[in-house]
């Protein structure tokens, strides 16, 4: 359906009918890590102006959420990408319906995510080879398509400055610049302070490979399983993350993230080489076997920072048992898979030694926010009583006169007593709840 307004205008009245259906607060709310997702019909004008004959077909209303930056980002918008392998990917992909430069609005893909069909155990031979045959595509894809790389990218098949460059991004952008608010944490758990140093000086030589388009994100919650008039097939949404680069490192990042088990994980190595054989790209395979295992240790390695950031952010201000054990499980098991990949060969901590080391980083981290936060209003900070265990006092001092201060009570013991975390729990009411087992997969 086409329209007689020029192209800027329409945009402009798109972004104008997009803001209005936010606002009507009739969508359901998905969040992933990256982005905040909506989901609701488009309703009329906004179908039409779009060229949807239906009001009701379902939209994605996705904005970027601040977030902790763990992966480099060579594209700024999804939306570039999305136009690239749309046209190429078409129906294994959403589509961007507008981008508006700090947000975006793409078509929804109707169906469930892997993560809600199989959520554990193996995949199976059927789903193995529709994402093998997905890779296939993707790496089809040619590179004068896509968007400008960045002027220092890595050369075309330069397989070890693409890992080191990965390396060094995880190094400069993760490590470093959360080293302050999370440095004695990394330390407590046994992350060495070089140990992207550690990894790279440990990696052999690899075998160059021809750099192909990289989503570098597929795992379970991902991939959506949909029905058409061919029958059911696999798409892949979430696509911000996508780089150019040695396709190792997409298959490396996919059987990690998937949770394979071991037999499965080389049942999906095997037939995503026989797929890329098969396919006329013979040249992708080559160094399979000696390089994929360097490109899984840097996925274990650089993932430590992630891990026990997001498990650290996961505490609710009083944390309990139950919250201490989820969170240093998911710690202890990260540092496990880390230790062959970073040479580490101090006694790993347990869980209860985690644990401690969360709950002392949980109880600094709200002292720290308490003295930064504003405390001019009635009842202290952002007009908020002082947590358990804090007494406010009145700086008697001549400079700070009549300024208030948070002083830490004295120290309690953490609770320690680590019980199994709760697994099914019936979640509390919620009138959305129900929708949401249906609209999961958010990204």
């Amino acid at each position: 359906m086409s329209h007689p307004l020029p192209r800027r205008a329409q945009l402009s009245l798109v972004r104008r009918f997009a803001e209005a259906r936010l606002r009507s607060r009739d969508g359901v709310v998905v969040s992933g890590h990256h982005n905040r997702n909506v989901i609701a019909p488009l309703r009329q004008p906004l179908a039409l102006l779009l060229g949807i004959r239906s009001g009701r077909t379902l939209a994605k209303f996705r904005t970027p959420l601040p977030t902790i930056e763990v992966v480099p980002r060579i594209w700024p918008r999804e939306a570039q990408v999305l136009k690239v392998v749309g046209d190429r990917l078409h129906g294994q992909v959403p589509r961007c319906l507008a981008d508006f430069g700090d947000w975006s609005l793409h078509d929804y893909l109707p169906g469930r995510s892997l993560a809600q069909e199989i959520p554990e155990g193996p995949l199976g031979p059927r789903v193995r080879r529709q994402l093998a045959e997905f890779f296939a595509r993707l790496a089809a894809v040619p590179r004068e398509a896509l968007p400008p790389l960045p002027d220092d990218w890595p050369a075309d098949g330069d397989s070890r400055g693409f890992l080191a460059r990965l390396a060094r991004f995880t190094e400069e952008r993760v490590h470093r610049p959360n080293r302050s608010r999370f440095g004695e944490l990394f330390d407590a758990v046994g992350i060495p302070r070089d140990a992207m140093e550690r990894f790279m000086g440990a990696v052999p030589s690899l075998t160059g490979r021809p750099f192909v388009l990289l989503h570098t994100d597929v795992h379970r919650a991902n991939v959506v399983v949909t029905h058409g008039p061919d029958g059911e097939r696999l798409s892949v949404i979430d696509w911000e993350l996508a780089l150019y680069g040695d396709p190792l490192h997409e298959l490396a990042t996919h059987l990690v993230r998937t949770d394979y088990d071991k037999a499965e994980q080389e049942e999906m190595v095997r037939c995503w080489s026989e797929t890329m054989k098969r396919s006329g790209r013979p040249d992708l395979t080559v160094g399979l076997d000696r390089d994929l295992p360097v490109y899984l240790g840097f996925e274990y390695a650089q993932s430590v920072y992630p891990d026990v950031m997001r498990a650290a952010l996961s505490l609710p201000d009083d944390p309990g048992a139950p919250d201490l054990a989820r969170a240093a499980a998911r710690v202890t098991r990260a540092m496990g898979r880390a230790r062959e990949p970073l040479g580490l060969v101090e006694r790993p901590r347990d869980d209860t030694e985690v644990a401690q080391a969360l709950w002392a980083w949980r109880r600094e981290d709200r002292e720290r926010t308490e003295e930064r936060a504003p405390t001019d209003s009635p009842g202290g900070a952002a007009g908020h009583n002082p947590p358990a265990g804090h007494t406010r006092t009145r700086d008697r001092g001549r400079a700070g006169a009549g300024r208030r201060t948070t002083r830490p009570a004295p120290p309690v013991e953490p609770p320690l007593a680590l019980e199994p975390a709760p697994t099914g729990a019936p979640a509390p009411p919620d009138e959305q709840a129900e929708k949401r087992k249906e609209l999961r997969h958010g990204g």
